[in-house]
């Protein structure tokens, strides 16, 4: 049973938290996991490391069906705007990654 067709990508940017931050006890980092159908490059799941359950549901909210040839900004600004919790930055610093790795993934 496959979830995800075979040409659909898998990748994961990943970045650092504070110290004293849950996630950095639990996972040592910060990263989000997407799922990419190359085609019609949309976003079509999303993992994220993070203590809570609302807080993965929230995140898979502001990256679920993002299109990624508009860029990175514009998904940076939606962050800045609906995401107000202390990993704030370290949420946006992975995503940077990730799409760094997206688009080194289309050359």
């Amino acid at each position: 049973m496959n979830k995800y067709n075979k040409n659909t990508l898998y990748i994961v940017g990943d970045s650092k938290t504070a110290i004293n931050n849950p996630i950095t006890v639990q996972y040592s980092a910060y990263f989000i996991a997407l799922i990419i159908d190359p085609e019609d490059a949309v976003i079509i799941d999303v993992g994220v490391s993070t203590t809570l359950q609302e807080t993965r549901d929230f995140v898979k909210s502001i990256f679920m069906g993002y299109q990624m040839e508009r860029g990175q900004n514009p998904l940076i600004e939606e962050i800045k705007t609906r995401y107000h919790g202390s990993s704030q930055k370290a949420l946006i610093v992975a995503w940077k990654d990730a799409y760094k790795k997206y688009e080194q993934i289309k050359k």
